[in-house]
């Protein structure tokens, strides 16, 4: 079921993608041959007026086919009436033809401006301390955060010299400062010190990665059947205070005095609708070995948000460009070597990302189709053959030297695109599987 709600949410993308082209095309007067979703053999085909629409076997992408563009019998060296030249796309203006190659990437860019608005008004649910102050809840010893210094209680002020007012700021500061050290302006106990983290750090996944954890009390948000929590009674919203007479102030305590009990019986100080009660356990470990554990998940705090139509919209535009702006970044730290090319991820991550969403709720499947979707869009933009940004590149060369680039020229060009997008492909699939396995 993940697998086919992510190959059909891809499908959408897609479709938008290769609508854009299809419109502006005919809006241009130019002959649509083929319009389709998928590559390779075809499953389905139904041809109304005089274009073919197909959905083949490999659902990776989608192409439309125009009279007059490219290669083969009926590309931009065919022999063609006086009718069919009028309605090529090799005959078309070279702004014309740049706006129909265009008009693809940027449907993808604009869509998020149409369903983050519809997300918004039908509501997110999001973590309640994604915009409280970032104050540290815990650190975790042995992580990049442990090693530079950090201490529980700490309020990060500044990253990289950027104001930081939110988990959510520092999360997205981050993305700016790929490649480089961290430098933290942080607040403890009344007075503000300097901590940095090296430029070898995980901050492309957030502040959690680094080992900085927001505060999470001891509370109960899911029990494991069958586990000593649940046959000891404990339930769902009961606030853990003591375990073996050792206070706990926080979720994070858990981990350390579970393990330092063992496999005794231990009592349980719990709060429940207000009241004090005990209840007793015996820590156990899976096949007799690894970490003793008493099967209970944390509750996870989190806000309800709503908003009208004009607050949507004004949200929706707001998260759109911040989506293009981390994207673009990404990119460009990419290229630059900033960024590791371990964090590339292909069609086996998108499907498992957007299938995951499929299944939660509307907010949650329009957010990460606005995310794929600006990839998707900015992907297309890059200056490399066979791209719809080669095909812009090409075009502007034309508009400078005021003559096409030749076709042989063109189609060199797009055997080395082919060949670096392969390889692009390559990786991709590479660090999927390597993800997959981890």
């Amino acid at each position: 079921m993940t697998i086919m709600a992510g190959i059909l949410m891809l499908g959408v993308l897609v479709f938008v993608h290769e609508l854009g082209h299809f419109m502006v095309a005919k809006w241009c007067g130019v002959k649509v041959l083929k319009f389709s979703l998928g590559f390779g053999p075809k499953l389905v085909s139904y041809r109304y007026g005089e274009t073919e629409y197909l959905i083949c076997a490999i659902p990776l992408g989608g192409y439309v086919q125009m009279l007059g563009e490219g290669g083969g019998e009926q590309g931009e060296e065919a022999e063609l009436t006086a009718e069919e030249k009028r309605r090529s796309f090799a005959d078309k203006s070279v702004s014309r033809r740049l706006a129909i190659v265009s008009a693809g990437p940027l449907m993808n860019l604009l869509l998020p401006l149409l369903i983050l608005p519809i997300s918004f008004m039908a509501g997110v649910l999001v973590p309640s301390y994604y915009d409280a102050k970032p104050c540290i809840g815990y650190v975790v010893s042995e992580s990049d955060a442990g090693k530079a210094g950090f201490k529980a209680n700490d309020c990060i002020l500044q990253i990289n010299q950027q104001s930081v007012a939110s988990w959510n700021d520092g999360n997205k500061a981050f993305v700016s400062a790929a490649g480089e050290p961290l430098v933290f302006r942080v607040e403890r106990e009344g007075k503000q010190l300097q901590l940095i983290i090296p430029a070898e750090n995980n901050s492309l996944e957030g502040m959690q990665s680094l080992g900085l954890l927001p505060a999470q009390e001891a509370r109960v948000g899911g029990l494991a059947e069958g586990m000593p929590a649940a046959n000891a009674g404990i339930q769902k919203g009961d606030l853990i205070l003591q375990i073996d007479h050792q206070q706990v102030a926080s979720w994070y305590d858990l981990k350390t005095i579970i393990q330092d009990v063992g496999g005794q019986t231990v009592p349980v100080l719990l709060e429940r609708n207000g009241e004090q009660l005990r209840v007793e356990l015996v820590p156990e470990q899976r096949d007799g070995e690894g970490d003793y554990l008493i099967g209970i998940a944390p509750q996870q705090s989190s806000e309800f948000k709503r908003f009208g139509f004009v607050g949507a919209i004004k949200e929706g535009a707001k998260r759109t460009w911040e989506l293009i702006e981390l994207t673009v970044v990404f990119v460009q730290k990419l290229f630059t070597g900033s960024v590791s090319a371990k964090n590339i991820g292909g069609p086996i991550t998108v499907v498992q990302v957007a299938g995951q969403a499929a299944q939660t709720d509307l907010s949650a499947i329009l957010s990460v189709l606005a995310f794929i979707s600006i990839q998707l869009g900015i992907l297309n933009l890059l200056p490399i053959p066979i791209l719809d940004g080669g095909h812009i590149l090409f075009y502007l060369f034309e508009l400078i030297l005021r003559r096409p680039v030749s076709i042989r020229a063109r189609e060199m060009a797009q055997q080395v695109g082919m060949a670096m997008l392969l390889m692009l492909m390559v990786l991709a699939f590479y660090n999927d599987i390597v993800r997959l396995w981890g």
